[in-house]
C-alpha cells in the first residue's frame, strides 16, 4: 500500500490557519491594532472601507521593521516577541506565536511599508495568497502602514459567510474599543469609509473611558482600587442606577489584555446584589496587574480567555475591592444607629428658663380665616363643645361597584369569544395577572407577556405594510449612544421609521430624536432607545430569526406593561380583547406561555379532593 500521509503546501497551511486567527475583518483589526502596540507605537491609525471588506489599514509610529524582519513578519511561527520555550510563561506582549502576518497574507492582498527611525529609507512588501509579488525599498515615515485589501478573496465560501457591513463594523468597533481601553496612554483614531468614528487623545483611564463611550459615564463611574500581593485591582465600575437589563459595558483586562471570564464576571455582579433589581448587569472596567508566570494565555488561538493559578484567590479580592468602593463612596446603604436625626436637637441657650405655655387654645387652626373663625366660634358656643359629632365616620371605608363586581356578577352571560360587554368580571392579581372567566370555566393571563404579543404582531403589520403611529415630540430629544449603537440605529433607520420612530442627523455617538411610536408616548425616550438596542443585540446569535423580526421582538419587549405595573379596569379588557385578536394568542414572541385556562370541571375536581 502506497504512503498516504504528506506535508501540506504552506499556502494551504496558512489558509487552514488563518480559519483560526482571522475569522471576519474585525479578527485582522485585532491583530493589526495589537501588532501596533507592540512595536511601542504612541499614535495608531485605523481606516477601514466597507466594514473591512474592502480595505483595512493601520498606520502606526513604531519602531519600524529591517528589510529582513519585514520579509519574515510574513513567515509562520517567525516571531520577535519569544525565543525558547520558557518565554511562554513570562509573556508580556499581545502576540507571540508569528500566525497573524501568515494568515492574513495567506487570504488577502497585504501592502506593508515600515521604516526604522534611523534608516533614510524603508521597505515596502506585496503579497497575494502568500505569494510576494513585489519587495522593494521606499519612502514612507517612521513605523509601519499595513493595508489589507479584499479579505477572503481566495476563499469566497468564508467570504459568503459575512454579515451585513453594519454587523461586521460593529465586530471591529467592539475589537477597536477593547484596545484603545487597555492602552489610554496611546492616541488613537479611527474612519470608516472616509467618515471619522473616534479621535481619542492619549489620556487618563476615566477620560478615555468617556470619550470611547460618551460623556455621560462621567457621572456614572466609581474608582476601584486594591493593591495586593496576589493582584494589583483598578479600575471603575458603574453605579447601581445605572445597570442594564442586558450586559452592556463589561471589561476584564489583565496585564492590558482584555479577557473574558464568566467566573470573575460573578465575582463582580454578587458584591451588586441587593443593589440592583434581578435580571440587570453592571458596567465595569477593571485592570489586573498579575505576576505573568502565574497566567497561562496561550489556551486560546484569540488569547481572550487564560487561567490563573491562584483564581479563587483573585476572585475574593474582586469581590471585596469592589464592595469597598461600593461603600467607600456611599453607594451602599448604611445605617448610622449612634444617632437619629429627629432627636438631633441643639441645646438650649444657658441661663434660659423653659416654662409652660401662658394659654392653650385647642381651637387653634393655622387655616382659618378670619370669616370662618367667627362662624365656628359661635358654632362652638352654642353647640358646647369644639368637636363635630359623627367624625369617626369620615374613616368609614366604603366598597366601588367596580371593586365587587370583579369578583361577583351573577347576571353575566359568559360566551365562548370571551364577550364584549362591559359587565364581565376582570381581577388584576399581584400587579402581575389578569383573571377573568370564560364560558368553560377562568383565565389566568400574564400581562407582560400578553402585551409583548400584541406589540409584536402589531409591529410585524408596521414593518410588512405602510408603518405606523408616531407620537412627535414637542421639543427634539438629543440621546447620546455608543458608537456601536449608534451604528446599529443607522442600519436599521428604515425599518424604525416604520414602527414609528423619527431619528434624523446622527452625529458622533449622538442622534435626534423627533418621534417615537404613540405606543410608547410615556416612556422616556433614551431608555426606551437603550433597552431596545440591548434586547436586539442580545438576540444576534439567534440565526432562525430575521433582522425584522428580531426588531419587532426588541420592540414588544422594550414597550411592553411589565409585573408590577397597576391596570385600570378599561386598560385590562383592552389588553384581553387585543390579546384574544392576534393570530397566536396563546404565546409570546419568546414561545413561553401567555395564559392558562381551567375548565369548571377542572375547578370542581380540585374542590372535591
Amino acid at each position: 500500500m502506497p504512503d498516504i500521509i504528506q506535508l501540506l503546501p504552506d499556502a494551504v497551511a496558512n489558509q487552514i490557519a488563518a480559519g483560526e486567527v482571522v475569522q471576519r475583518p474585525a479578527s485582522a483589526v485585532k491583530e493589526l491594532l495589537e501588532n501596533s502596540i507592540d512595536a511601542g507605537a504612541t499614535e495608531i491609525q485605523l481606516i477601514v472601507k466597507d466594514a473591512g471588506k474592502t480595505l483595512i489599514q493601520v498606520i502606526d509610529n513604531g519602531c519600524g521593521m529591517s528589510e529582513t524582519d519585514a520579509r519574515l513578519s510574513f513567515e509562520r511561527h517567525a516571531t520577535s516577541k519569544i525565543r525558547k520555550a520558557d518565554e511562554l510563561f513570562h509573556i508580556k506582549t499581545k502576540g507571540f506565536r508569528g500566525e497573524a502576518m501568515a494568515s492574513i497574507a495567506a487570504i488577502a492582498h497585504v501592502e506593508l511599508k515600515t521604516r526604522l527611525r534611523e534608516n533614510e529609507l524603508g521597505t515596502k512588501i506585496r503579497i497575494a495568497g502568500s505569494e510576494v509579488e513585489i519587495q522593494e525599498p521606499c519612502a514612507t515615515p517612521a513605523g509601519t502602514s499595513i493595508s489589507i485589501k479584499n479579505l477572503f478573496f481566495n476563499t469566497p465560501a468564508r467570504r459568503n459567510f459575512l454579515k451585513s457591513d453594519s454587523v461586521e463594523m460593529r465586530h471591529i468597533i467592539e475589537e477597536f474599543e477593547r484596545v484603545a481601553l487597555a492602552h489610554p496612554d496611546v492616541a488613537f483614531k479611527a474612519v470608516h469609509n472616509n467618515s471619522e468614528l473616534f479621535n481619542l487623545k492619549e489620556s487618563a483611564l476615566r477620560q478615555r473611558i468617556v470619550n470611547v463611550f460618551g460623556t455621560k459615564y462621567n457621572e456614572r463611574l466609581v474608582p476601584v482600587s486594591e493593591p495586593t500581593a496576589i493582584v494589583q485591582v483598578k479600575g471603575f465600575i458603574g453605579k447601581p442606577e445605572f445597570a442594564k437589563r442586558t450586559r452592556g459595558e463589561q471589561y476584564f483586562f489583565v496585564n492590558n489584555r482584555f479577557i473574558k471570564s464568566t467566573y470573575l464576571n460573578h465575582a463582580v455582579t454578587s458584591a451588586f446584589n441587593e443593589l440592583i433589581s434581578r435580571g440587570s448587569h453592571p458596567s465595569y472596567f477593571l485592570y489586573l496587574s498579575v505576576d505573568p508566570s502565574t497566567i497561562d494565555v496561550n489556551i486560546h488561538p484569540t488569547k481572550t480567555e487564560i487561567k490563573f493559578t491562584e483564581e479563587r484567590s483573585i476572585y475574593a479580592i474582586i469581590h471585596s475591592a469592589v464592595k469597598n468602593s461600593l461603600g467607600k463612596y456611599n453607594i451602599s446603604p448604611s445605617l448610622d444607629f449612634e444617632q437619629e436625626d429627629v432627636f438631633n436637637v441643639a441645646p438650649m441657650p444657658k441661663n434660659v428658663e423653659v416654662g409652660p405655655p401662658e394659654s392653650k387654645d385647642f381651637d387653634f387652626n393655622p387655616f382659618e380665616t378670619s370669616a370662618s373663625k367667627s362662624f365656628q366660634s359661635s358654632k362652638s358656643q352654642s353647640a358646647g363643645h369644639s368637636f363635630p359629632k359623627g367624625w369617626e365616620e369620615l374613616y368609614a371605608i366604603s366598597k366601588s361597584r367596580d371593586s365587587q363586581e370583579v369578583i361577583f356578577d351573577k347576571d353575566r352571560d359568559d360566551s365562548p369569544s370571551m364577550g364584549m360587554e362591559e359587565s364581565r368580571p376582570v381581577f388584576q392579581l399581584h400587579l402581575r395577572y389578569i383573571l377573568t372567566s370564560i364560558k368553560s370555566g377562568l383565565v389566568i393571563v400574564d400581562q407582560q407577556r400578553a402585551h409583548e404579543r400584541v406589540l409584536f404582531e402589531n409591529a410585524l403589520k408596521s414593518l410588512d405594510h405602510q408603518g405606523s403611529h408616531s407620537q412627535q415630540q414637542l421639543f427634539a430629544q438629543s440621546v447620546e449612544l455608543s458608537s456601536g449603537d449608534c451604528a446599529l440605529l443607522g442600519d436599521l433607520k428604515d425599518d424604525l421609521y416604520k414602527l414609528g420612530f423619527t431619528i434624523n442627523d446622527f452625529g458622533k455617538n449622538t442622534v435626534v430624536v423627533n418621534g417615537i411610536p404613540a405606543d410608547a408616548a410615556d416612556m422616556p425616550v433614551q431608555e426606551l432607545l437603550e433597552n431596545m438596542i440591548e434586547q436586539y443585540k442580545n438576540t444576534a446569535g439567534d440565526v432562525e430569526t430575521g433582522s425584522r423580526e428580531r426588531l419587532a421582538k426588541s420592540m414588544a419587549r422594550s414597550m411592553s406593561a411589565k409585573a408590577g405595573k397597576k391596570l385600570s379596569r378599561t386598560e385590562m379588557l383592552d389588553l384581553l380583547d387585543k390579546l384574544f385578536a392576534c393570530s397566536q394568542p396563546q404565546a409570546a414572541p419568546n414561545g413561553k406561555p401567555t395564559m392558562l385556562t381551567f375548565t369548571l370541571d377542572e375547578l370542581n375536581h380540585k374542590f372535591k379532593a
